[in-house]
């Protein structure tokens, strides 16, 4: 697994520094909740993913340090589902054969702006990619995205504690780990 991101608010299309100063202000007190938000049960995921591939018969190590993709070298072959970078070194630390990457890239709240304005209330983001990566030529065996979005269900501001944004981030978490996990559940 790589490390997570924070947790944080997005404000897209709000481009200019002026534009990015009126969004920022005028959503401080989500932003500043939503950096408060925990990533919950999602570290565990890794844990989860190895506990439905040894039911299925697989020897499983679970990489416990956060693997850091952009540290590894780029890989110099080339071709159809090769990865950019080098996961080889991999094999002889750990003394694998194949690597199952789960990438969170985006967690937390995004509000799309036109410039000055908001074009639509906020919303609660998990964005990332499951993969799976033979160690022997560097080529994908697996490849997922995941990007899922959720509005809160009733009224979004209600300041401090935004409860309906905050369970559609409850719900983004679950059901981001949930993708991740569904294709081993099979």
């Amino acid at each position: 697994m790589t490390p997570l991101p924070k947790v944080d608010m997005q404000l897209p299309g709000a481009s200019c520094l002026l534009c990015i100063a009126a969004a920022t202000m005028a959503n401080s007190s989500l932003i500043d909740y939503t950096r408060t938000l925990p990533h919950e049960d999602l570290p565990k995921i890794k844990d989860d993913l190895a506990e439905l591939l040894r039911k299925k018969g697989s020897n499983v190590i679970v990489i416990p340090e956060d693997l850091d993709i952009e540290k590894l070298p780029d890989y110099s072959g080339r071709g159809t589902d090769i990865t950019e970078k080098d996961f080889s070194p991999l094999k002889q630390k750990y003394g694998i054969d194949k690597i199952v990457l789960i990438q969170v890239t985006d967690l937390g709240m995004l509000r799309p702006y036109s410039t000055y304005f908001p074009t639509s209330e906020p919303k609660a983001i998990l964005k990332g990619v499951g993969s799976m990566v033979s160690l022997n030529n560097n080529a994908y065996e697996w490849y997922m995205p995941v990007d899922l979005a959720k509005g809160s269900d009733g009224a979004w501001d209600e300041a401090p504690n935004f409860p309906g944004l905050t369970n559609a981030y409850f719900q983004v978490l679950e059901s981001g780990k949930d993708a991740f996990l569904k294709p081993f559940n099979n």
